[in-house]
């Protein structure tokens, strides 16, 4: 078996502009996002760490890392998921975030699962 097969990793991300907890006229656009990890590999596997790159519409960047995501440091078995809910605030109505995981495997295995860039936009309304 390939080594990619052994840790495979599938995160899907939903986002949602959070209006209750935006000021736009202050510049303050909040967004959550829905991330579901699942264990797609043969091997289980534990997230320790993740690493953020938060966009805004004008092409300011910023980082975040830290361990794990929402304070905990999931260990995924084959086969398992993981969902977790989180936020992010943009100065402008959108942006964008993409980053990644860094797990460490039962077998010793250490790797990273690039999560792909996904959109942080404010509904708008055409009136």
């Amino acid at each position: 078996m390939s080594t990619e097969n052994r840790y495979a990793m599938d995160i899907t991300v939903e986002t949602q502009y959070v209006e209750e907890h935006s000021e736009p006229m202050a510049g303050v656009f909040s967004f959550s996002y829905t991330i579901t990890i699942t264990n797609r590999g043969t091997v289980g596997t534990q997230l320790i760490s993740r690493h953020w790159i938060i966009e805004d519409d004008t092409g300011e960047r910023r980082e975040v890392k830290g361990l794990g995501v929402v304070g905990q440091q999931p260990l995924l078995r084959p086969g398992e998921s993981f969902r977790y809910t989180s936020g992010s605030q943009l100065p402008t109505p959108g942006g964008s975030m993409q980053g990644s995981y860094f797990f460490v495997a039962e077998d010793g295995a250490r790797f990273d699962a690039e999560i792909p860039p996904f959109p942080l936009n404010m509904a708008r309304t055409l009136h």
